[in-house]
């Protein structure tokens, strides 16, 4: 079976985006060039791979096979390239990086500099967005993101961890009051999330009460950076992530409130890989470079 590599990896990324013309899009290819690499893979194998349909594309069992086979390939063939390169001039090439805008801005961005200054060779291609990506269908290397993986098709590492802290500005709590109880908060202007609805549950620490304060909001946001901003700007009271909220605290631009009230259990911080890409070379380097940056920035806490 003559095989050309290029088109057993278009071959996975058309089932992973679902349609000719997406690939051909990602690609910046016609959409004939697309079919004549299927049709071409297709005669090398002798079987046919995809059902084409008015409704869509779906594997033939035979594809479903070359399929696995097909990655296992192009995996095989990834590390082989990646390890060879690296024995000369350490891990390179790009990584793509899915992450949230908190991620991207507090571990990510002031991290960049040591990692492109201990691999040169390395380029990366980040996508800052607090939505979850579907990594084998977007073409994501690594995922960071807090809390716990709950995927089997992936392989989790945690590097480091978080909590969150109530603060308020300085000019917010000279307008409004500093409280000093949680039941004071029923009078102040409380920014909740308008996405995840743990995070309006704000944990409290005593052990007669009850375990948490729920949070309807005076404003709302999908957004951590805007709420972060809205925090800073005065518009009210809310639960800031400590990777944000420390340095700020101590610069006196964010102010804690009610910290012998509420608790923050420790939140894991996980860079998450597929199972068949984590052992390369250039996705371990920016891995154990960002454990180990986010283990230095801590001890500052």
């Amino acid at each position: 079976m003559q095989l050309q590599l290029d088109d057993v990896a278009l071959f996975t990324r058309i089932v992973e985006l679902g349609t000719l013309s997406a690939a051909a899009r990602e690609r910046d290819v016609p959409v004939s060039q697309v079919t004549r690499a299927l049709a071409r893979l297709e005669t090398a194998c002798g079987v046919r791979l995809l059902h084409r349909t008015t409704h869509g594309l779906s594997l033939t069992d035979e594809g479903d096979t070359f399929l696995t086979h097909g990655k296992r390939l192009l995996d095989t063939t990834a590390e082989l390239d990646s390890a060879l390169s690296g024995k000369i001039s350490g891990p390179s090439g790009w990584v793509r990086v899915s992450t949230s805008p908190l991620m991207a801005e507090c571990i990510v961005a002031p991290s960049l500099c040591g990692l492109y200054q201990r691999y040169p060779q390395l380029h990366l291609d980040i996508s800052a967005d607090d939505r979850m990506a579907d990594m084998a269908r977007d073409g994501f290397d690594i995922a960071i993101r807090s809390g716990t993986p709950n995927s089997d098709t992936v392989v989790a590492r945690q590097i480091g961890v978080h909590g969150r802290t109530l603060c308020a500005s300085p000019d917010y709590l000279q307008k409004f009051g500093t409280p000093h109880h949680p039941q004071d908060l029923a009078h102040h202007r409380l920014i909740a999330s308008s996405v995840s609805p743990a995070l309006n549950r704000w944990t409290l620490s005593d052990p007669k009460g009850p375990p948490d304060l729920p949070v309807k909001g005076h404003t709302r946001t999908d957004n951590t950076s805007l709420l972060l901003s809205m925090v800073l700007n005065g518009v009210g009271i809310a639960r800031i992530n400590d990777l944000y909220a420390s340095p700020l605290i101590r610069q006196g631009r964010l102010v804690p409130v009610l910290q012998e009230h509420f608790t923050s259990p420790p939140i894991p911080i996980y860079a998450v890989m597929l199972q068949e890409r984590h052992r390369l070379p250039k996705i371990r380097a920016c891995i154990d470079h960002w454990a180990q940056w986010i283990a230095n920035m801590t001890k500052g806490d």
